[in-house]
């Protein structure tokens, strides 16, 4: 009762199931912006979806949670569509610039172990700041006054910023910087999300926030307008090239997701800036210990040490 075939994954899932996962996943997209397949794919593959047919059809559903948590964002005036599209611009750059690091490093020899401890080192070195310095801001009476006046504690990187060349006002962050900032860190995380084969929303918001000196309310709706073109790319490679991505499955996940997108961008608006960063910084963490168990936890199937050819 209440299950479904589905004809690229080959098995049947319970429909309620995967509008819950697809639900949850929308849910921390609107609060976050980010596009939560970090979670969902190895919560599809605990569910017998093959990783390769999770992992695509997980992009698409990104298409729709981001495509909705946009344009919840967007009417309550959090995008800065000049940041996003700068950002986007790196972003496939970096993107394109990654697919070519996995090639060398796989060519060099089993680089996944490597990979692995980057991304554990720098979730938990964010996840960490991110929290410390929450904690520290929800500790002082007003929250969202001390954010501003935060940049005085690193007067040397406010200089060098102000140094730049290609200075432009972003009306909608209230920053002004260096156009070159956006697409310079918009092409590292592309670089980083190719690697470590994630959306790059969990290292881009941190990036706004303490980088590039944005309002925590207009980074989520920025992330999300990022994340949304990123995942559309993505989502026609992997349908076009590998043919893995289970419309069926998109299409529950989709459901859900946008569903849980709306309420996500409702709770949101709800939060004060330091909320929002702790419970972020909690979420990474948490990412973090997960990732870390799995580099240590004993294998299911043994296999030599040595070699690696």
């Amino acid at each position: 009762m209440l299950h479904m075939y589905l004809p690229i994954a080959g098995n049947s899932v319970n429909i309620l199931i995967i509008l819950g996962l697809g639900g949850f996943v929308g849910l921390l997209s609107g609060i976050f912006g980010v596009g939560g397949g970090f979670l969902m794919t190895p919560l599809l593959i605990m569910f017998g979806i093959p990783p390769t047919v999770a992992a695509a059809s997980d992009s698409n559903q990104i298409v729709g949670a981001s495509t909705s948590g946009t344009l919840a964002h967007w009417r309550l005036g959090n995008v800065d569509f000049k940041m996003g599209i700068l950002l986007l611009a790196g972003g496939i750059i970096g993107g394109t610039l990654g697919v070519q690091v996995i090639k060398i490093l796989r060519a060099m020899g089993n680089a996944d172990f490597l990979i692995n401890i980057t991304y554990v080192i720098m979730l938990g070195g964010v996840g960490a700041y991110m929290f410390w310095e929450s904690l520290q801001g929800l500790k002082k009476s007003d929250a969202p006054q001390h954010e501003e006046e935060k940049p005085v504690k690193e007067s040397g990187y406010a200089k060098a910023l102000a140094s730049l060349p290609f200075q432009t006002d972003f009306e909608k962050s209230g920053v002004r910087i260096s156009a070159l900032l956006p697409l310079i860190f918009g092409t590292l995380v592309g670089v980083l999300a190719a690697i470590m084969g994630v959306g790059g929303g969990f290292i881009m918001v941190p990036v706004m926030v303490y980088l590039l000196r944005m309002p925590m309310h207009v980074v989520v709706g920025t992330s999300l307008f990022q994340i949304l073109f990123t995942c559309v790319n993505v989502t026609i490679m992997q349908s076009y090239s590998n043919h893995t991505v289970d419309f069926v499955l998109a299409l529950l996940l989709l459901l859900g997701s946008t569903a849980g997108a709306q309420i996500g961008t409702k709770i949101s608006k709800r939060l004060k800036g330091d909320q929002l960063k702790i419970l972020l910084a909690s979420l990474v963490l948490l990412v973090c210990v997960k990732m870390l168990y799995g580099l240590l936890a004993t294998p299911d199937i043994m296999v030599a040490i040595a070699g690696g050819h």
